[in-house]
């Protein structure tokens, strides 16, 4: 009883709080047990038993250093944060919850598959799922694309900020005569995209052979990553493309869950979808 009495006594009295700044921004940190994990200014007060003005303040301090990111969600680990390993957990993650469907979508149209995410000004793949033709797509996991110049980084840019695309894309570089380069036909683009909600479509803007379809996969505070599908630069991809909106949004619930954007139909261009259509049946 003593002995119950001693601990219950020890639990009410509260630990100090660390006197240093560099232990009070460990104590933050050390809240953010993975990469998605999201904290409002009452939870870091509460957990750190900080007073709220300091807690604040420190925050602050952390959002401007990039270890932090401030989102409609609450605070998230930063780029800072991510790039000293973070990112890695991250990553696997995103690719065993989207393995089933990548690979599901390649044994039903027997097409290239591709999940990647936006590094910077590029598309990072972390995957790659192949038909037939997967040695004819010049793309390997682990490697990059300008992002602009493809389906899968178009269909991310599309819910950035309109003044984050303008400052890193102003000087864009052309990988194809197709390639768009000009900020303005770039914002046009991306106003198509949105319009179609979310579905982006390149053909022979990267590799001037090639043609994709893809989705970008959001979370409460926007893109993640991207998936597309890869054919020949001629084919009709919008044929294919209900497909990757179904599987965009199966991955998507299944990383998100109720926070996950609601389903919404997508609007398919029709024009380019019949010549195509003709196109491809004159070739078989």
């Amino acid at each position: 009883m003593a002995s119950t009495m001693r601990t219950s006594a020890e639990s009410a009295v509260e630990r100090p709080v660390p006197p240093s700044m560099v232990e009070r921004m460990t104590l933050i940190l050390d809240l953010f047990e993975h990469p998605h994990t999201h904290r409002t200014l009452e939870d870091v007060t509460r957990r750190t038993r900080l007073p709220r003005s300091t807690a604040h303040r420190i925050l602050d301090q952390l959002v401007r250093l990039r270890w932090l990111e401030h989102t409609n969600a609450g605070y998230r680990l930063g780029g800072r944060a991510l790039g000293l390993g973070g990112r890695e957990p991250a990553q696997n993650a995103l690719r065993s919850a989207a393995a089933p469907v990548l690979h599901d979508l390649a044994i039903r149209t027997d097409l290239v598959v591709h999940l990647a995410v936006l590094t910077g000004t590029d598309v990072y793949y972390l995957d790659k799922v192949g038909g037939r033709s997967a040695v004819e797509v010049p793309s390997r996991v682990g490697g990059r694309a300008p992002a602009h110049c493809t389906a899968l980084g178009k269909a991310m840019l599309a819910w950035l900020p309109p003044e984050r695309v303008d400052a890193e894309y102003a000087g864009a570089v052309r990988r194809t005569p197709r390639s768009i380069t000009d900020l303005a036909v770039l914002h046009q683009e991306l106003d198509r995209i949105r319009r179609r909600r979310g579905l982006a479509f390149e053909r022979g803007e990267c590799f001037s052979k090639v043609g994709c379809v893809g989705m970008a996969l959001r979370g409460e505070d926007g893109p993640v990553a991207a998936i597309s599908l890869v054919g020949d630069a001629r084919a009709p991809l919008e044929r294919v493309a209900p497909l990757v909106v179904q599987a965009a949004h199966a991955v998507s619930a299944e990383l998100f869950g109720s926070s996950a954007p609601p389903r919404e139909d997508v609007t398919l261009p029709r024009g380019p979808a019949r010549r195509l259509a003709a196109v491809s049946d004159d070739q078989s």
